[in-house]
């Protein structure tokens, strides 16, 4: 099959085309240790444990979830993703909006602050800084169970659905994820609502980093994002609600599990050694493997070959906050974590409907691709390299208004390998962005010492960020596909602080835009409204 749209669901036939991904693939557990504990018990006195989040081995995942890939019409404008599940729930009752106003009437646990008004309670969640306040606030967002002698918080009250599934029992879920996440909750809450490993699922973990720091590597299979990923978050017994706390080891040891997971899971795909135990690579095993990787796609490029997943996906979000109203503002969830997962290098297309057989395939959308194709032109019009005619534009700066007495450097901090910089034309108010010095364009060129420079840069932009007073942050990864030839793409980190007017997260900066319904079923629904406002005259 050959790609034969250029980025676009609209083919030259006037019909639109979209990829259908139904994943299927080994996640490697790398997970050396065991954390079985009971998290709760149902009204009926059953024993609740988090054992599925430590599985024993390899997880397989079958096609059973899967997700339409939507090229934008406009090819710069990124893609859309509907995972098939969530919006076949909604294919009758298509109103985002009103789910959401809905959720936000959710009623209340009797408690001495029932007097307050919603907008009240929300604004306490977020901004209190008394402990006691806020066990109440987190008494009424959710259900706990407390140890007979001592009365201290030890687990969390379960449900039973209709169909026999079991989940934590929840009064208001808008209240439970404001207060959850505010750091002055004391940390026994914390860990009890979203920290202890199945808190908040039974997504496996499948690799851990127990050295400075501690960190549990997830596997979200059911995602957003083709082919699942993967969330690095800090430990039940590591928290860090705030940069302040955060220290380099935290930063190495999250970005660790990143480096591992892609280097390991590709390396599965091309049929090279794994790791023969359940355990932690070492520095200088990920630096083996990824040169072996490095050799293989080497190989396959003199034959022809394209790697069956080519480019990766890398973001966090920092802060997590609800406005009064209880829109959300933030998108982050136990504060320091991140998120990463290897990308198809191509996908199945289909057309108009007709998702049985595919006719053709078609490149999956990368952001760093639209870099690319820029670096492209930008040479074939000039003569020039884009990224070092770039970097050269960075360090010999000079003033947008002229001025020789005041300050005219952009870069912020620079190493043999990278340089923290702020963009000439900033995006955001504030935003920082890193950027590869070296001829490296992602992390499978990133050598040791590359890799720790990267990860010593973003934990410095963080501190700075946090220094600055920012309390919400995007982050995310621009990378060239793996098995591009392009020397002079480079590796970019862009840093998205928060201001108050600025809304948005790391997939919506990388037009990976997530949609949980199909358009045909909103557009039916804004038919529907647009009629009862006809017939009201």
């Amino acid at each position: 099959m050959k790609d034969i749209f250029p980025g676009t669901c609209v083919a030259p036939s006037g019909k639109f085309v979209y990829g259908i991904h139904k994943p299927r693939f080994t996640a490697i557990n790398l997970r050396e240790n065991d954390y079985i504990v009971d998290l709760g018990r149902t009204s009926n006195e059953e024993t609740i444990d988090n054992a599925d989040n430590f599985p024993e081995g390899d997880i397989e995942v079958s096609s059973g979830a899967s997700i339409f890939e939507i090229p934008n019409a406009f090819p710069f404008m990124g893609a859309t993703f509907i995972l098939k599940s969530k919006a076949d729930q909604s294919v009758d009752k298509c109103n985002p909006f009103r789910e959401f106003s809905e959720r936000s009437d959710e009623k209340r646990a009797d408690s001495t602050l029932e007097t307050q008004s919603r907008a009240e309670l929300l604004s306490l969640a977020a901004s209190s800084t008394d402990p006691k306040l806020l066990v109440s606030l987190a008494e009424q967002s959710c259900e706990f169970v407390y140890e007979d002698t001592t009365n201290t918080v030890s687990g969390r009250i379960y449900r039973k659905d209709n169909s026999g599934c079991v989940s934590p029992s929840i009064l208001d879920h808008q209240l439970f994820q404001l207060v959850s996440n505010n750091p002055s909750l004391p940390d026994v809450y914390k860990r009890q609502m979203v920290l202890i490993p199945g808190a908040q699922g039974k997504s496996p973990i499948v690799g851990e980093y127990k050295g400075g720091a501690h960190v549990w590597e997830y596997l979200r299979e059911n995602s957003y994002i083709p082919w699942g990923h993967y969330a690095a978050n800090m430990a039940h017994d590591a928290i860090r609600y705030s940069i302040s706390a955060l220290t380099l080891d935290d930063l190495s040891a999250l970005r660790h599990l990143y480096y591992q997971r892609i280097y390991v899971q590709l390396a599965a795909e091309l049929g090279l050694p794994l790791p023969t135990k359940r355990a932690r690579l070492t520095s200088d095993d990920l630096e083996t493997l990824r040169r072996l990787i490095l050799g293989n796609i080497e190989e396959r490029n003199k034959s022809g070959t394209r790697l069956p997943f080519n480019t990766v996906i890398w973001g966090q979000n920092y802060g997590f906050d609800l406005s009064a109203s209880g829109y959300r503002l933030g998108g982050s969830h136990q504060q320091i974590h991140q998120q990463f997962a290897l990308v198809r290098s191509d996908m199945d297309l289909y057309v108009d409907g007709e998702n049985e057989t595919s006719f053709c395939s078609m490149p999956t959308y990368a952001q760093g691709d639209r870099i690319a194709q820029f670096g492209d032109t930008y040479q074939e019009k000039t003569g020039k390299p884009f990224f070092e005619t770039y970097l050269r534009a960075i360090q010999g700066n000079k003033r947008l208004d002229g001025r020789r007495d005041r300050a005219h450097d952009l870069s912020i901090y620079q190493d043999e390998h990278v340089i923290v910089f702020v963009p000439k034309a900033q995006r955001h108010q504030g935003e920082i962005q890193i950027m590869s010095k070296v001829q490296c364009g992602n992390i499978m060129e990133a050598h040791t010492g590359v890799r720790r420079s990267l990860d010593g840069a973003i934990f410095l932009t963080m501190k700075i960020l946090d220094h600055l007073g920012v309390e919400i942050f995007n982050v995310l990864e621009i990378s060239k596909r793996m098995d591009s030839s392009n020397r002079d793409q480079r590796l970019l980190y862009c840093f998205f602080p928060r201001h108050p007017q600025s809304p948005g997260g790391f997939s919506e900066f990388q037009q990976r835009w997530i949609n949980n319904h199909y358009p045909e079923d909103f557009a039916k629904t804004c038919r529907e409204e647009l009629n009862k406002i006809m017939e009201a005259g």
